[in-house]
């Protein structure tokens, strides 16, 4: 058979993207020969890195926050579902002001690049892009989330929220251009990212919709959905399946071709693609808790693989869908134009939904919980009151006092727990913006804690495990799950005072009080061992 190469990814032309011009500096063409190079000096690629990581902090892609606002029209939404819906929309338009991110989790910097032949830069690339990730974090109001090794055991967080990943890949097809996707992936969807290695008696349609249905459930919420799904079956080897995941979850492998081809090339499945965003809706979680709306829309993609192998990559693009293009051109530096003017999306009115049940946090812990046990698990909560804050360094440092036969902190007794870490707090500001962790980091120490009188009301995003759910009912406790992904407006609506109690040198992560007023939260898991996740796993 004679030699005929076939790339596997084949994209479209790009023909839809609307980018806006940043500057015409850093960028000149010169002779070489009979070739014209493309120079590009590292100044511009800071630039490009700086103003692409600052817009994903506040902005999101148009289209992004249509399909929100049509899903809110839907008669088929949950209350939860346009509860959840609406307020990402209201957090969009507070993060469009510029000075409190849309997420607290302002992310990991993650930078792909493609550099045409003809291309010169004569620097390190990965460095200059590296500085504008540094003067993003540094000139605005984002957190530093990257924590560098000291030790085996010993961790420090560098304070620049570097280092970012960089890829620069060669691009033969064109010449006279370097093209980049930026991503700010926070820690919840980036930790939701799976890989499975499963057989290829996996790839007939009544099996591999059963092998869906019982992934879908590892998704959970944690990663704050509604989510853009990617599923990416075939891979000539497990980085290629996650990277190819990775890239769809952002919309990046949107324009592939619908069939394959005996060369291998990828495609995208469209039928598969509705079979699974149909699976998606009628799992029962919905966006966040209860309804229609896990997911915005699926992508699916069929790559080669070795006759032995079929690895199967399952991720997410969260509701924070912090993904843009830039380019650089010999007419200058280029960035995807996202919507500086969110509220054209929201509708005239707030929906109409059932009240929320209002609870005064400064009645005491034990009415508190005896109040919460009137209610079954998915019930919509206004909490009003202080709440003690406090994620992974913290929960481990109390523990290590227990270990050392010191008290449980009284603050962990008296107040509800709330696992976040807020970003950098604006002037004139009480908190900057303050959205939910992750809730299962924090699983292993709620045992003991409950048995000491600690964490009987916890709040947070995502699922728990058995052990946390069997703890509340043994010991009288609740977990209630917060909005993952509105960090913006819990900040400028909800959080009215923010003081640090313990363990200022961690940071983001120290211990801190707050005071909240009508803080949107809903009844996860109660005192009787009922679990809202547990109930509608079955349901996948």
């Amino acid at each position: 058979m004679p030699f005929e190469y076939e790339e596997i990814l084949q994209p479209a032309a790009d023909t839809t993207t609307v980018y806006r011009q940043l500057s015409k500096d850093g960028v000149s063409t010169i002779a070489c020969g009979e070739r014209t190079l493309l120079k590009v000096e590292p100044e511009a690629l800071r630039l490009l890195s700086r103003e692409a990581f600052r817009d994903l902090a506040f902005y999101l892609r148009p289209r992004h926050l249509a399909k929100i606002a049509e899903e809110l029209k839907d008669p088929e939404a949950s209350d939860n579902d346009r509860f959840v819906l609406y307020t990402l929309l209201q957090n969009a338009v507070v993060a469009s002001a510029g000075k409190l991110p849309s997420c607290q989790d302002t992310g990991t910097a993650l930078i792909s690049g493609k550099k045409g032949r003809y291309v010169l830069t004569e620097c390190d690339e990965a460095e200059a892009l590296s500085g504008g990730v540094y003067d993003t974090y540094q000139e605005n109001f984002l957190r530093y989330s990257q924590i560098a090794p000291l030790e085996m055991f010993k961790e420090k967080n560098t304070g620049t929220n570097l280092p970012a990943q960089v890829d620069i890949y060669s691009d033969a097809h064109h010449d006279h251009e370097m093209n980049f996707l930026f991503v700010a992936k926070g820690g919840g969807s980036a930790n939701k990212f799976y890989l499975y290695q499963a057989s290829p008696a996996v790839l007939n349609e009544k099996d591999l919709e059963a092998f869906i249905k019982a992934k879908l459930k590892d998704l959970g919420t944690s990663a704050c959905p509604p989510y853009h799904l990617a599923l990416v079956i075939g891979g000539t080897s497990a980085e290629m399946t996650l990277k190819t995941t990775k890239l769809a979850s952002t919309g990046y492998l949107d324009s592939l071709p619908t069939t394959g081809s005996t060369g291998g090339r990828a495609f995208r499945d469209t039928a598969w693609e509705a079979k699974v965003l149909k699976i998606a809706q009628t799992c029962g979680i919905g966006a966040q808790y209860g309804g229609k709306y896990f997911a915005h829309d699926v992508r699916v993609i069929r790559l080669p693989r070795h006759a032995a192998s079929c690895p199967i990559g399952l991720g997410v693009s969260c509701s924070a869908d912090r993904n843009i293009l830039g380019k650089i051109t010999k007419d200058g530096v280029f960035l995807e134009q996202l919507e500086t003017n969110p509220s054209r999306y929201l509708p005239p009115q707030a929906p109409t939904l059932a009240p929320p049940i209002r609870i005064d946090l400064n009645m005491g812990m034990d009415q508190i919980r005896a109040v919460l046990s009137k209610f079954p698990v998915r019930t919509r909560l206004l909490l009003s009151g202080p709440i003690i804050v406090a994620r992974d360094a913290a929960h481990l440092r109390i523990k290590q006092m227990i270990d050392a036969g010191e008290p449980m902190p009284e603050y962990f007794k008296q107040y509800p727990v709330y696992y976040a870490g807020p970003a950098k707090t604006p002037p004139g500001m009480a908190s900057g913006s303050f959205g939910p962790t992750t809730a299962g980091r924090m699983d292993t120490y709620i045992p003991l804690f409950q048995s000491l009188g600690g964490s009987m009301i916890m709040l947070a995003k995502g699922d728990r495990s058995p052990g946390v759910v069997e703890s509340c009912k043994k010991n009288g406790g609740f977990y209630l799950g917060s909005i993952g992904g509105p960090a913006a407006i819990l900040a400028q609506s909800n959080i009215v005072k923010v003081e640090t109690l313990a363990f200022e040198e961690l940071g983001m992560e120290a211990v801190r009080k707050i005071e909240v007023k009508d803080f949107p939260a809903f009844i996860v898991v109660d005192d009787k061992g009922n679990d809202f996740f547990s109930v509608n796993a079955t349901e996948v």
